[in-house]
């Protein structure tokens, strides 16, 4: 989803989701942004997998609740994900920004979540709402939203290319955006750390 907001924008603040192969030594970041004030973020450190999500208008948002996390959001996250927990990109005012927070070290088997007691509402805090883009391996929620928020025909079969880790080509890129600079896109290429044969 990088590489096509990538190629889809070429302005860096217009994008939605952004991926750096190197967000620190030995960390990856995978991010959304909607410029609306939600977000998630996935860190990808030696341990496994941090992610945390932000819904603004959900049931479990600090804004709804005296500006307090939702009990049991964050109190078992393992030791291992407390430098994501503490992030200051990650954080308001000292605190972790998340309505939804989940993990999973390297050897487990599946993904972890507090010990939460849920609001009795449709999508409480926010995760289907937040991840129903990044959910879908096939490409077709991507293609929707990108059309929807650029306001014009994207080519699903190239969605799928992209989805499918196919190396990057010109005419890849064309089929997407024919006023991409595939020159000025090798950058954005290096620091997500996809492939490409251009030139």
């Amino acid at each position: 989803m990088a590489v096509l907001e990538a190629i889809l924008s070429p302005e860096e603040e217009s994008r939605y989701y952004s991926f750096t192969s190197a967000w620190s030594e030995d960390e990856e970041l995978a991010s959304m942004d909607n410029g609306s004030g939600d977000a998630w973020s996935i860190v990808f450190p030696p341990a496994g997998a941090f992610l945390r999500g932000f819904d603004h208008e959900s049931s479990m948002s600090p804004a709804v609740h005296d500006e307090e996390l939702w009990p049991g959001l964050i109190n078992t996250v393992p030791e291992v994900f407390s430098a994501a927990v503490k992030e200051p990109a990650f954080n308001y005012e000292g605190k972790l920004e998340a309505t939804v927070c989940l993990w999973r070290q390297t050897g487990d088997d599946r993904w972890h979540v507090g010990d939460i007691d849920f609001p009795d509402r449709p999508d409480p805090d926010g995760a289907e709402r937040l991840f129903s883009v990044l959910l879908d391996p096939t490409g077709l929620a991507y293609h929707r939203f990108a059309e929807d928020y650029y306001g014009k025909t994207v080519d699903l079969d190239a969605v799928r290319e992209v989805f499918a880790l196919t190396p990057l080509t010109a005419s890849l890129v064309r089929r997407l955006n024919a006023d991409r600079s595939t020159a000025a896109l090798l950058a954005d290429l290096s620091y997500i750390g996809y492939p490409s044969r251009l030139a």
